[in-house]
Order: structure tokens, then C-alpha cells, then sequence
């Protein structure tokens, strides 16, 4: 007997290990975990712009990682063919969220779970993992922070535009400063008082400011 049969008759027969009962049960938990973090991504996201397709994108990977963690576990032979094919795919697709690569991890590692049999953990991690993420990431902050950005003409106009500001606001903190030919842009973090954003109004009708534009900011920063 040859190495060749030896390793044919070793992983190769191991092709149907997988009965379709199985296979069915663990596809439709891939399925219904995968619909659960779709639906706790769509609670907790907090970012800009929701992007629908990447709650669909969740689901539809929490299946695919299934599939392909079953046909691995299978057959030996397979699973190398498969580490080749899968080791030329490139993804160029930027993760602009910080949660967005827990939830990916999140679905990849629970359909890894469930094609090892390992049923129980998948079900139970995945309701842990909502709950926390339920808690924690729907905390929002006492004071939600804005960025005021502040057009003036010429340095007397920035200093009144500044301590007006000092007064109307609970907190003021320069981020960024731009100095052009009769033209200074302040970029400041302000928290407000209250929710009352009429000194935007006395802002810019102030002698020598041009314009003044307060957003909301929910993104991280540096200081």
C-alpha cells in the first residue's frame, strides 16, 4: 500500500461524515444567530450613516463561515484546497466604525462554533455578547459633546467671538485653528449647558464673524 492510499483511505472517505440532519440544524442556528446580531448591530450602531447592507453583510457571513467551517471539519483534503483558495481573496472594503469589527469577529467566531457541534456555547455567548453590548454601547454620555466652527475676520472679532462663547457654553476647548489672509477658522469642542443653541445666532452676528456652524460630534478624538 501506497502514502497516496493510505492518505486517500484516511480523509477521503470522511466526505459524508456530516449527516444532513446536522447539516440543517446547524445552517438554520447559523440563521437565527446570525438574524440576532443583525438585530442587536441595527440597536446599538451609533455612527453617522446606518449601511443596511452591512446588518445583511452580517447575517449572511454568520452562514457563509458556517458552510465553510463544515466542509473543512469534513474533509481534511478539502479544507486544504480551501485555505489555498481563500488565501489569494484581497478585501479593499475600509471598517469606519471600531464596533463594526467586533460584530464581524462576532459573526465569523459563532459560525465557527457551530459548525465544531459546539451548539450550546454559540447560543449562549452570542445572547451574552447582545445583553452587553444592549447595555453598554446605548449608554450615551451626560453631555453630548458639538463642534463649533467659527469663521472670523481678524484677531479682535476671534477674541469676542471667544468669550462669548465662554459664557453661553458649560465647556470650551480649541481642537484646531486656521489662519488664512483676513480669514481665522476656530474648530472648538464646546458642551453645552442646556440644549439651547441660540448663542450660535448672537455667534454670528457678531461685528467681524462671518459664519458659525455648530454639528454634533460623536466620534473619537486625541487630548
Amino acid at each position: 500500500m501506497t502514502f497516496q492510499d493510505i492518505f486517500k483511505s484516511s480523509f477521503l472517505e470522511n466526505v459524508t461524515s456530516v449527516s444532513i440532519p446536522d447539516m440543517c440544524i446547524t445552517l438554520a442556528l447559523a440563521f437565527a444567530l446570525g438574524l440576532f446580531i443583525f438585530f442587536i448591530y441595527k440597536r446599538t450602531y451609533a455612527g453617522v450613516m446606518y449601511s443596511s447592507g452591512f446588518g445583511v453583510t452580517l447575517l449572511a457571513l454568520t452562514m457563509i463561515t458556517t458552510v465553510v467551517m463544515l466542509a473543512v471539519t469534513s474533509n481534511v483534503v478539502l479544507s486544504l484546497g480551501m485555505v489555498g483558495a481563500l488565501s489569494i481573496v484581497r478585501f479593499r472594503t475600509a471598517i469606519k466604525e471600531p464596533m463594526d469589527i467586533a460584530f464581524l469577529f462576532w459573526t465569523i467566531a459563532v459560525g465557527i462554533i457551530l459548525a465544531a457541534g459546539m451548539l450550546p456555547l454559540a447560543i449562549l455567548g452570542s445572547l451574552v455578547i447582545g445583553v452587553i453590548l444592549l447595555v453598554f454601547a446605548n449608554r450615551k454620555p451626560h453631555v453630548r459633546p458639538y463642534i463649533a466652527v467659527i469663521r472670523c475676520r481678524d484677531q479682535a472679532s476671534e477674541r469676542a467671538a471667544m468669550e462669548l462663547l465662554q459664557t453661553k457654553v458649560r465647556r470650551c476647548a480649541v481642537k484646531g485653528k486656521t489662519v488664512q489672509q483676513g480669514s481665522v477658522e476656530l474648530n472648538l469642542e464646546v458642551r453645552l449647558k442646556d440644549e439651547d443653541t441660540d448663542f450660535v445666532n448672537a455667534l454670528a452676528g457678531l461685528d467681524g464673524v462671518d459664519s458659525a456652524v455648530l454639528v454634533s460630534y460623536n466620534g473619537d478624538y486625541m487630548g
